[in-house]
C-alpha cells in the first residue's frame, strides 16, 4: 500500500537483527504488521483482506477509547 499512497510509510524489519524493536513490539510470528503502535495484524493476508481487517481493528480501538474508564 506504501507504494500507491504517498501517505503512507511502511518499514520492514528483520526481527532477529533487531531484537529489542521485537520484544516491543511483541512480534511472535512473521509477518507482523504494526499500524501507528495501535494496530498489529500477524500472518500475510490478500490486500482486501489487510484492508478489511486493518479498518475493522481501527474501528474497535476508537469505540475502545471513547468508553468509559
Amino acid at each position: 500500500m506504501a507504494f500507491a499512497n504517498e501517505h503512507i510509510t511502511a518499514y520492514a524489519v528483520e526481527a532477529t537483527e533487531f531484537p529489542d524493536l521485537a520484544r516491543k513490539y511483541r512480534v511472535n510470528g512473521v509477518p507482523k504488521t504494526v499500524v501507528n503502535d495501535q494496530i498489529e495484524i500477524l500472518g500475510g493476508l490478500p490486500q482486501d483482506d489487510f484492508i478489511a481487517q486493518a479498518l475493522e481493528l481501527q474501528k474497535k480501538e476508537e469505540t475502545a477509547e471513547g468508553a468509559p474508564r
